[in-house]
């Protein structure tokens, strides 16, 4: 088995520094982006904010005829159970 050449090059400090530099940013960024994944404060408010695009969406006219429909039928199966007893 031949033996790699393994020869050190020269590094510029400023370069190392640089380097050492942005890997520390991103893992920040990356922490961060996990921090934020995981929290459960963070999901709530995404799982909230969902809720409302979802509602404004709904046109309110039919949520107001949905609305009647259901309080009608309410009312028309308290009625009935009302006169048989």
């Amino acid at each position: 088995m031949a033996d790699a050449d393994i020869e050190s090059k020269p590094v510029d400090p400023d370069t190392l520094v640089a380097d050492i530099d942005r890997t520390r940013a991103q893992l920040a960024s990356t922490i961060d982006a996990i921090t934020d994944r995981v929290s459960p404060k963070k999901n709530a408010e995404r799982a909230l904010e969902q809720v409302r695009q979802r509602v404004s969406q709904i046109d309110p006219v039919m949520a107001g005829a949905a609305a009647a429909v259901v309080a009608v039928a309410i009312t028309a199966f308290i009625l009935v159970r009302w006169r048989r007893h």
